[in-house]
């Protein structure tokens, strides 16, 4: 009996350890959280010497935040909405952040230290004008100075303590677009132009708003628009053809001009001049061709060339260093370096600073520049830079080295794909790990701390890093679990990363040339990202590769680039400029003997281009030329279009890579009554188990699982904008199911007082989509199932023993086959961001749905929570087979989200790939943040968990063998006792 205690006591503490997980201890183990900010358009420095260094900026990813000037750390940032978009940024009373956004129509106030709103204001206004902000440089916080908002229309002065609305003028009926205020003691001057010649200049009382006069000037020409005022009372304008400046001088409410031909002041002045935005006291800064000129403003209005500057990449604003006092920084490229120098506004013939910068050339030219100065120990002025680089990446530079930089191209991803990591060659080590003796002993006494759960908080952490610094996590081979892959993303920069999913590093990074600025493409952006080459057959000798598209604006029109990268180093083997655009990219079922995926590029003007352009992929394609199917989505129009191709292109000469193509349906839905909203589609390699799906009766029914489906959700017009936008009864949603290659409207439903935005997923035969139902006030989710009823006869085992069913015969959309749709609604309690639902590589675990909340979280939800077979009162059979009894609502278990305390700001998007194991499927979210991690819908089937003590099961192991020895003995024992008796 003590025996048999002994072994079931063995047995119990050899299983507590997969049963007693906790994620406590293994955070940072199978996920990762990485924080951004997005590219920043704004930049304060406060290095007062009390307190923290730090500079504040704001982005273009609409963030708020505070830096850490030593290590570029943010102490706290706030991430605004979608469409709360900064306009600007400053600094009030020396305690507050102040903020102006969502086109001057909201002003905040955040305490600097901690980020905490302190008050919040809202400003009326009546039409669309420019945002200005004006915040007095006064750093005594007993004075309570006017902040001055320009927006909407309307100039409102604001108190700089409690953001009470002091007096407002408005604007709106006096036509002009103001482009400037300038802010004395007494009077306000508030100028813009009313239409491209007439400059208006209205003087206000500061303390009242009272209009106090309005002196207007009528220039003898037309004007760019392009107003800079130049600190003081002096404005500088381009005319219209851009070939002279126009100086306007304002006295006393007084306005005069003074105009004078770029071709006087530089020799060579065939380009088009622009005149830079740095505000410098006195001066202003125009570019033209390579050649940037100050330019003198002098006190009669007349331009003197001051200084003139070659390959000129950046100039920062004005920073004053005493009373008398101003300096700014310019960058410059020669000889592939790149020189900062700053410059006394008055004094040319020296520099303050003059510095030669190593910066990697895959961030791109520079953009912006700011700059700040420290006294250093001689009791001079010392200067720090800090750079947005092309790739949208930060930078700090001081006494010529990069302090500090800051990745913030991350926060900006627009398209994701993956690539598995090289096969790990024999005799090879991939990581070497050199400890001494005491660090291997101290490393065990630790663990066995753990295991005795006698740790203390501070042996928890010790036992994480050791966990992460002996996980095979990062190594950069394939692992027999898939978990380690690339993640390879594209920013909206056009610049491609590869982070490991072990731990979210960056591998490699690139930007192709073909995706910088030049005058070629001024405004490149990054499209589609796509898996190019994946060599099976010869893994072990060639690299897969990727391709990138670019396009080089943001019109369709624009031109558009390919670039062919090397997934493990990233080098860039090949890259095209087009000479058509890209309107949609469709990759191909088909390989070549190289395993290059066959793609085509369809333009805007009906012709699909292959690629690539080998003889080999034509004739591939010429075999496949009766199957190949696409469809194109007019939302504007109403229309849903199907093509195929036709025929080689016709110009000057026939191009054999080149195709027209035939539209061969289309459906035009009702503009009165419906708008397009949303559409979603099966993934192209989604792996589907089985077809049959067992009910509760023995009854099979068969999954309609055609890749050629197409969800859409249309919306009544007056409900396809904001929710609120629509009374219930003017509100309405329509959902089809439509056949891609035919046409063929395989469902159809209407959710009657419910309106948009629907976010959804396709898996399999099934849909789930989420929306908002007006008459209950809440949101709803519902699911659709398709099962093909063709096969429905396939049930008598005597057809199966003749083999007459028709279970071998191909799926095809050809054919009009029978199809049946179930389909349930369910109330649930988050607005949606993003929904994915979880690929495993056999598809036989069960699914979970990934939510994007609108708390940018990340929640799990049970698919069988959204199975339409669910009823109030389940059958003994139903419940075996796992059907939940119905409720009206979908539970939210704080347990289901795989994002923990985390939150992912500015939730985008959510993409899940498939591990080799099949328990388990990875997931990464991205939007400002980047998470990843990993999850196993039913559990980890398949294998053991990392922490799992071999230690002590192979303790159990040898305590069982001795158990069974010793039993044995005693046994033999007790048979000769008794024989004699």
């Amino acid at each position: 009996m003590a025996i048999r205690v002994f072994l079931t006591l063995l047995l119990f503490l050899s299983l507590s350890n997969i049963v007693s997980s906790i994620y406590e201890d293994q955070v940072g183990l199978m996920d990762w959280h990485q924080q951004y900010i997005g590219k920043v358009k704004h930049a304060v420095f406060h290095t007062q010497k009390t307190g923290r260094k730090r500079v504040l900026v704001s982005t273009e990813e609409n963030v708020v935040a505070s830096l850490d000037l030593r290590h570029g750390e943010i102490f706290w940032r706030h991430v605004l909405g979608t469409n709360d978009v900064v306009d600007g940024l400053d600094i009030a009373l020396g305690k507050y952040v102040i903020t102006l956004s969502s086109g001057g129509s909201i002003l905040r106030a955040w305490n600097l230290p901690d980020g905490q709103m302190v008050w919040e204001s809202s400003l009326q206004g009546s039409k669309e004008s420019k945002s200005i902000l004006n915040v007095p440089k006064n750093l005594k916080a007993d004075k309570d100075d006017l902040i001055l908002v320009f927006g909407k229309g309307c100039l409102h002065a604001i108190s700089g303590i409690d953001g009470e609305v002091l007096w407002r003028k408005d604007f709106a009926g006096e036509s002009i677009e103001v482009t400037d205020i300038i802010q004395s003691t007494e009077v306000i001057y508030v100028a813009g132009f009313v239409g491209s010649s007439n400059f208006n200049v209205y003087l206000l009382n500061a303390e009242t708003g009272e209009f106090l006069k309005n002196n207007h000037l009528v220039l003898p020409f037309r004007t760019s628009g392009e107003l800079l005022s130049i600190p003081g009372d002096k404005f500088v304008v381009l005319d219209s053809a851009r070939s002279k400046i126009v100086t306007i001088n304002i006295k006393n409410g007084d306005i005069n001009y003074n105009q004078k031909q770029i071709s006087d002041l530089i020799e060579d002045s065939s380009g088009q001049a622009v005149i830079l935005p740095s505000r410098l006291p006195g001066l202003f800064a125009l570019k033209i061709n390579s050649w940037v000129l100050l330019i003198k403003v002098t006190n009669e209005g007349e331009l003197v060339v001051v200084h003139k500057i070659d390959n000129t990449a950046a100039f920062s604003n004005a920073l004053s260093i005493s009373e008398d006092q101003h300096v700014f920084a310019c960058v410059q490229y020669e000889d592939n370096k790149v020189h900062l120098s700053v410059k006394d506004v008055n004094d040319w013939n020296s520099d303050l600073l003059k510095e030669n910068l190593v910066i990697d050339h895959q961030r791109g030219n520079i953009e912006k520049i700011f700059i700040n100065n420290y006294v250093r120990t001689d009791r001079s002025h010392g200067f720090r830079a800090l750079m947005v680089m092309e790739d949208h990446s930060l930078l700090l530079v001081q006494q010529g080295e990069i302090v500090w930089s800051r990745e913030d191209g991350l926060a900006s991803v627009v398209d994701v794909t993956t690539s598995e990591l090289p096969v790990e060659k024999e005799g090879v080590s991939v990581a070497k790990v050199e400890q001494n003796l005491f660090e291997w002993l101290k490393g065990h006494v630790l663990k066995l701390k753990g295991t005795l759960m006698i740790a203390s908080p501070e042996d928890k952490v010790a036992i994480q890093k050791l966990r992460l610094r002996s996980s095979e996590k990062s190594k950069m081979t394939r692992d027999h679990n898939g978990f380690r892959k690339l993640l390879i993303v594209l920013t909206r920069a056009g610049k491609v990363f590869a982070l490991h999913t072990g731990d979210g590093h960056v591998v490699w990074s690139i930007m192709s040339h073909t995706l910088r600025k030049s005058e070629e493409c001024e405004h490149p952006v990054g499209l589609n990202i796509y898996q190019w080459q994946v060599p099976h057959h010869h893994a072990l000798d060639e690299n897969p590769s990727i391709l990138v598209i670019g396009r080089c604006g943001p019109s369709l029109t624009a031109p558009t680039v390919l670039s062919f990268l090397d997934a493990y180093t990233g080098k860039e083997l090949n890259s095209l400029s087009l000479a058509h655009t890209v309107a949609r990219v469709i990759p191909l079922p088909y390989t070549d003997s190289t395993e290059q995926r066959l793609h085509l590029i369809i333009d805007i003007n009906k012709h699909a281009y292959l690629y690539p352009k080998t003889p080999e992929a034509i004739e591939i394609l010429k075999r496949e030329f009766s199957n190949i199917y696409w469809y194109s989505v007019e939302a504007d129009n109403g229309v849903i279009r199907g093509h195929a191709l036709k025929s080689n292109c016709i110009h000057e000469v026939v191009d054999e890579y080149c195709f027209v193509f035939r539209d061969l349906w289309s459906i035009v839905f009702p503009s009165e009554s419906e708008k397009i909203i949303a559409t979603v589609s099966r993934k192209s390699n989604e792996v589907v188990h089985t077809q049959a799906k067992v009910m509760t009766d023995h009854d099979v029914m068969y999954k309609y699982i055609s890749k050629n489906i197409l969800f859409v959700a249309n919306a009544a017009p007056k409900a396809s904008g904001e929710i609120g936008t629509a009374t219930p009864e003017e509100a309405w949603l329509v959902i089809y199911i439509i056949d891609t290659v035919t046409g063929r409207i395989l469902h159809r439903m209407i959710h009657h007082g419910c309106q948009g935005p629907v976010h959804a997923v396709f898996s399999e035969n099934w849909v789930v989509y989420h929306y908002f139902n007006l008459r209950a006030h809440r949101n709803e989710m519902s699911v659709i199932e398709v099962y093909d009823q063709s096969r429905a006869d396939n049930k008598d085992i005597w057809k199966f023993v003749l083999g007459k069913h028709n279970l071998t015969s191909p799926i095809s959309s050809y054919y009009r086959p029978e199809v049946s749709a179930k389909s349930q609604s369910y109330f649930f309690t988050h607005s949606v961001k993003a929904i994915e639902v979880t690929s495993t590589a056999k598809g036989i675990t069960s699914k979970h749905l990934l939510i994007g909340t609108i708390g940018d979280q990340v929640l799990a939800i049970d698919k069988r929570f959204l199975d339409p077979r669910r009823t109030l009162n389940p059958s003994q059979a139903e419940k075996e087979e796992g059907i939940i009894p119905l409720s009206d609502s979908l539970p939210i278990i704080s347990q289901s989200y795989i994002t923990h305390s985390l939150k992912i700001e500015g939730l985008r998007g959510i993409v899940t790939v498939p591990a080799k194991l099949e328990s388990t499927s990875l997931v990464f979210a991205y939007g400002v943040d980047l998470f990843f991690t990993q999850i196993a819908p039913s559990k980890t089937y398949d294998s053991l968990t990392e922490d799992f003590s071999y230690a002590l099961l192979l303790l159990t192991i040898v305590a069982l063998v001795a158990a069974l020895f010793v039993t044995w003995v005693l046994s033999e024992r007790k048979d000769l006792q008794e024989k004699w008796r």
